[in-house]
């Protein structure tokens, strides 16, 4: 397979928004994958253009968040750029302690170039944020504790 074959693979699982891409011509075989299996760690103040994002498991998750039995974790709908914002330079939709009810927006996942407000999913004060503004999110990845 040549580089350029394989530059166009990549743009196309950028574009796309696909998270792995595995292709076998002959005995050649390539696998792309969008998002890595270790976890990342990024150092403070330092900015980096592109982030890896790795999904909690379930196990994860219940020992990420408070072990009330009432809290609830709203997890994303969809791999995309979180957005805590609705436009740039505005205020959080929503802070820690504060009331949110169902179907209220509570933040902004882009997506393949479109904008999705997700809304609370439950009544509920927000106790915690999981993710912090632009950064990358994967499908069912924890974003908020609300009880």
């Amino acid at each position: 397979m040549d580089l350029r074959k394989i530059k166009k693979l990549i743009e196309l699982v950028n574009e796309s928004g696909i998270a792995e891409l595995a292709i076998t011509e002959g005995e050649e075989s390539i696998r792309i994958t969008r998002y890595s299996s270790m976890p990342t760690s990024v150092p403070s103040q330092q900015t980096i253009p592109t982030a890896r994002v790795t999904p909690l498991s379930a196990q994860a998750k219940q020992t990420a968040v408070s072990s009330s039995a009432e809290d609830f974790v709203q997890v994303s709908p969809m791999v995309g750029t979180f957005y805590a914002t609705a436009d740039v330079g505005e205020a959080p939709l929503v802070k820690v302690g504060q009331r949110v009810s169902q179907g209220e927006v509570i933040c902004i996942i882009e997506a393949m170039g479109m904008t999705n407000p997700i809304e609370a999913e439950r009544d509920g004060v927000i106790r915690a944020i999981w993710v912090k503004d632009g950064d990358e999110v994967a499908f069912d990845q924890p974003l908020f504790t609300i009880n």
